[in-house]
C-alpha cells in the first residue's frame, strides 16, 4: 500500500491549518484549505518537492480560501468544493473576506454532492456534506488511509462556531452525530484549526457533540 503523509502549515490571521496530504514515493500532493500566505505555501511545496494535484475546500470562509487562486494558477490544479457552498464562495460578504478588506470569490472546477466519491492519490475519497458551520461544509474521508479532513465542522473536543451567515448549531451537531460519529473509531481527524484528533476521542470527550 502506498505510504501517505499528512503535514500542515498554520496560515493566516486566525491560524488555519493548510494540509499537504502526499504520496511518499511520487510526491503527488492534495492541498486542503490553502487559506492564506500563498508565498509560504509555495515555498513549502518546493522545499518538499511536492507535486500538487488538487485543492480540496472544506468550506468557503476567507481563512480557508485566500491563497486558492494563486496556488491554482501556479500549479494548474483543479479546485473541489461542495455544491451547497456556492453561495458562500461566490459572495465576499458571506465568506467574510470583504469584512477584512480582502474580498475574494472562488469558482470551483468540481462541485461535489453529499456522498459523492472521487479519486485522489490513488485512493477513493468520500465527500461528506456536514452543514452547520456553513450550509455547504464538506468533510473529505479517505477510508483506506483512515483519514478525515473535517474543516471547521469538528475540532479536538470542540466544534465550529455557527454565528456566521448560513450557520446553525443544531444542524452542525446533527451533522457530526449522524455523519461523522458513524465512521470507524480509529479514523484520524484533521481539523481546520488546532490539533489532530480521532473519532473515538470525540465520541468520548467532545462536550458539544455527546448524546
Amino acid at each position: 500500500m502506498k505510504k501517505l503523509i499528512c503535514d500542515f502549515r498554520v496560515v493566516g490571521s486566525v491560524q488555519t491549518n493548510c494540509y499537504f496530504f502526499s504520496e511518499h514515493e511520487t510526491g503527488e500532493c492534495v492541498l486542503v484549505d490553502p487559506g492564506d500566505d500563498a508565498k509560504d505555501i509555495k515555498q513549502y511545496i518546493e522545499k518538499k518537492e511536492l507535486k500538487p494535484t488538487a485543492i480540496l475546500l472544506t468550506h468557503g470562509h476567507f481563512d480557508h480560501i485566500l491563497a486558492v487562486k494563486e496556488i491554482k494558477e501556479k500549479y494548474g490544479v483543479p479546485v473541489y468544493a461542495a455544491e451547497a457552498e456556492k453561495e458562500v464562495l461566490f459572495d465576499s460578504e458571506m465568506n467574510l473576506s470583504g469584512q477584512i478588506g480582502r474580498p475574494v470569490t472562488i469558482e470551483a472546477d468540481y462541485w461535489l454532492k453529499d456522498g459523492e466519491t472521487i479519486r485522489l492519490l490513488g485512493q477513493e475519497v468520500r465527500c461528506i456534506l456536514t452543514p452547520g458551520h456553513t450550509c455547504g461544509g464538506m468533510c473529505y474521508y479517505f477510508p483506506k488511509a483512515g483519514v478525515l479532513f473535517s474543516g471547521d465542522t469538528l475540532f479536538q473536543e470542540s466544534v465550529g462556531r455557527t454565528d456566521f451567515p448560513t450557520g446553525s448549531m443544531s444542524t452542525l451537531i446533527r451533522s457530526i452525530r449522524k455523519k461523522l460519529f458513524v465512521l470507524p473509531s480509529a479514523v484520524r481527524v484533521y481539523p481546520g484549526h488546532g490539533l489532530m484528533t480521532t473519532i473515538e476521542n470525540e465520541k468520548m470527550y467532545n462536550p458539544f457533540a455527546m448524546e
